[in-house]
Parts: structure tokens; sequence; C-alpha cells
């Protein structure tokens, strides 16, 4: 990859963009007078039939494209865990413990507004629960230049441990026909490819050698996940997981955050705008327009919790924490301080949308969550946009000043 264009998707407020001009194309495109032509494009099937991966598009995205974002969500859990912020656990339990409460909070907020409505949405329970820690991060990037980076660093803890908590969501919740033979089949390549990372090639052609068969290994233990009926981007969770996280004797870096150098790019540049493009087309034209679809019990739900369930969940978390336990913040840090950074916690997108797929099958249920999910990410953002400038306003910031986050 060109070394400008690698600059370029490094940037986290590129990959946010990326991510939202994928979902903007999608949206336009799903309600043209060309929108057939995006239902026939993903729902064009490709793929071996004899290994059961003749897939649509659509679904390629969400289990085969997606597992690269998952696999650098793999590798960031793995070092935080051994060598970030929740490597000591005293500094980890408080975003960790608000990640938990930002998923409770939500989930509680949607199933009291579907069994009230008596609507049959109430599979849908973790949408409204997860993070994107990609467009997350990059609004708190873009407007929140200059605040302490202990900011920075607890939405950081609180998006991976979401990012984990989701991920057992989805395997525990999610998966309907387990076939543990194949899941037991795809711990075998698992383990070779965590052997093999972990091998010092001697030249530059065994360099290469390993690559090429740690990625095989990839492939192959992501198509035994995937007939094990577990969601498949697991899969890219455990290979990440896989990889150390630390550097060893004579090493200037971990070959963690070697591969990461080199994946992260191509998550942020091409698979989450990718299933974005394929998980985010969802038409309204023709179905009584975006009030009859908003006004739908699963779209109150959804937008319900991750616009007001997540912030409060978080900070009723935080709050209560400091309040009766021994738990506590940075010393630059009070509740109040994270206010924009749990209000951006609800920007759902990438993994609500994943949820929104996996939990209702196509039709009026899975695109009343979808555009709720798209619209309280859309206001989330917003929101804690504003609530990131009003606190730079609060504590006298200069908008100038140099950036402590970012």
């Amino acid at each position: 990859m060109n070394g400008r264009v690698r600059a370029v998707l490094e940037d986290e407020r590129a990959g946010g963009l990326l991510l939202i001009l994928g979902a903007l194309v999608a949206v336009v495109w799903a309600n043209s007078p060309w929108r057939e032509a995006y239902t026939e494009l993903s729902e064009t099937v490709v793929g071996p039939a004899s290994v059961h991966l003749d897939l649509s598009l659509a679904t390629w995205a969400a289990d085969g494209v997606l597992a690269v974002f998952f696999f650098v969500v793999g590798l960031e859990i793995t070092h935080e865990v051994r060598g970030g912020s929740l490597r000591d656990p005293r500094r980890a339990a408080m975003p960790a413990l608000a990640a938990l409460g930002g998923m409770l909070m939500p989930a509680v907020f949607y199933t009291v507004v579907v069994l009230e409505s008596g609507s049959d949405g109430l599979r849908g329970w973790a949408v409204p629960t997860a993070t994107d820690i990609a467009f997350a991060v990059a609004v708190l990037v873009v407007f929140g230049r200059g605040l302490p980076g202990s900011v920075r660093t607890f939405l950081l803890t609180l998006a991976v441990v979401d990012d984990l908590l989701a991920i057992t969501v989805i395997a525990i919740f999610y998966t309907d026909d387990l076939a543990l033979p194949w899941f037991g089949a795809a711990l075998v390549p698992l383990a070779v490819f965590a052997w093999l990372v972990r091998r010092r090639p001697a030249s530059a052609g065994a360099h290469r050698a390993l690559i090429a068969g740690a990625i095989v290994l990839a492939v192959v233990t992501w198509t035994l996940v995937h007939a094990s009926g577990v969601h498949a981007t697991v899969a890219g969770v455990l290979l990440g997981a896989a990889v150390p996280a630390l550097p060893r004797r004579g090493e200037d870096e971990a070959v963690g955050q070697r591969v990461n150098r080199v994946v992260n790019p191509l998550s942020s540049g091409l698979a989450l705008p990718v299933f974005a493009f394929f998980a985010a087309g969802v038409t309204v034209v023709g179905t009584g327009g975006l009030g009859q679809v908003f006004s739908h019990p699963v779209a109150v739900g959804v937008i319900l919790g991750l616009v007001g369930g997540k912030p409060i969940g978080v900070l009723l978390t935080v709050t209560v924490l400091e309040r009766f336990t021994p738990l506590r913040l940075a010393e630059d840090q009070a509740p109040r301080d994270l206010f924009g950074v749990a209000v951006l916690a609800g920007i759902g997108f990438t993994v609500s949308l994943l949820v929104c797929e996996l939990a209702f099958p196509p039709g009026e249920l899975r695109e009343a969550a979808k555009v709720a999910v798209l619209g309280a990410s859309v206001v989330s953002a917003t929101l804690g946009a504003v609530a990131l400038q009003v606190q730079k306003r609060r504590i006298g910031m200069d908008p100038a000043e140099p950036a402590a986050i970012g």
C-alpha cells in the first residue's frame, strides 16, 4: 500500500468519514429510482457451494469482510489487556464497568418499549447496546482536541470492553444452530496460527512464507467457525487475540503492533466502508416514509436505547461507583467531564447494524431497526460533538490550543 494512502487511512478521522460515506451512498442508492439494482447487487451470490460458502455479497460483507475489522478489535483488546489501559485492574475497572452499565441500560430501555407496545421485536434487544469504536473515536479526535488524554483513554477502554461484551452477546445469543465439532476443529488451525505468528523467521524468504502460512490458517479458521454456526466475525477476534501483544526479547516492537499497522488501514479504508455500504441500504421510499418507520416500536426502542440509555448507563454507573466504592476516575476527571464521552457511546453503527442483521429476517423489523441505528448514531455524534465543545469552554480552553487528544 502506498505510504501516503496508508497515512491517510491510519488517521481516525479519515476512517470515520469513509464509514459515513459508505453508509450514505447505500442509503441514497437504496432510495433512488435505481434501488432495485442495489438490491440485486446485495443479493448476488458468489462463492463455492461445495463448502457451503455460496453467499450473497451482503452476507460476505457481514461475515467475511467485517471479520477484518474484528481481527483489529482482537489485536486492540489483547494489547490493552497485556500492556495498555486494561493491564491495571484498578484503572480499568471504572471504564469497564461503565461499559457494562452502558450496555444494560439501553437493553432495558428497548425491552420496556417493545413489551409495552406488544411488538414482536424483542429479539433485537442487543441492537442498541453496542458502541462503534471507530466512529466514536473519530468524533472525539475532531471535536475533543485539547481535552485531557485521560478522556480519550476512558473512551477507548470503554469501547474496547464494549466490543468484547458485544462479541460475547453475538456468540451466545445470536448463534441459533451450533455445531460444536466444527468449532472444535477451528481451534486446531487457530492454535497453529498462534504458534506460527510467534516464530522468528531467519530470512526474508522465511518471513514471506510465514505470512502466507498465517493467512491460509486464518482463512481456514474463519471457514470452520462459519461452518460451526457461530458468527464468523468471532473468528477475527480469536485470531487477533492470538497475536503477541508485547515485544519479545530483542524486539523493539511487538508482532501485534506490526500486524496492526498493516491491517488497520485495510479495516478502516475497506472493510468498514464495504460493510456499511451493504448494511445501511434501507429502502424507505414507498413504505410510508420516515415518519412511519421511526414510529415503529423497534425504532423507538433503538433510538431511546442509544441516545438516552447509553449515556445514562455510563454516567449512572460512574457516579454510583465513585460514591459507594473505592474506585475512582483519573485525577483530572469528574463524572460530569465524561458527559460528552458518554453521549458518544450512543454511536452504535457498525456492530449495531450487524446485530440488526442477526436479530431480524429481511423485512419491516430489520428496516426499522437499521433506520433507527443510523438516525440515533447521527444524533449521538452531533450531541457528543456539541457536549465536547461546551466542555472545552467550561474549562476555559482556547480552541487553538495544541491537542492532547488525537
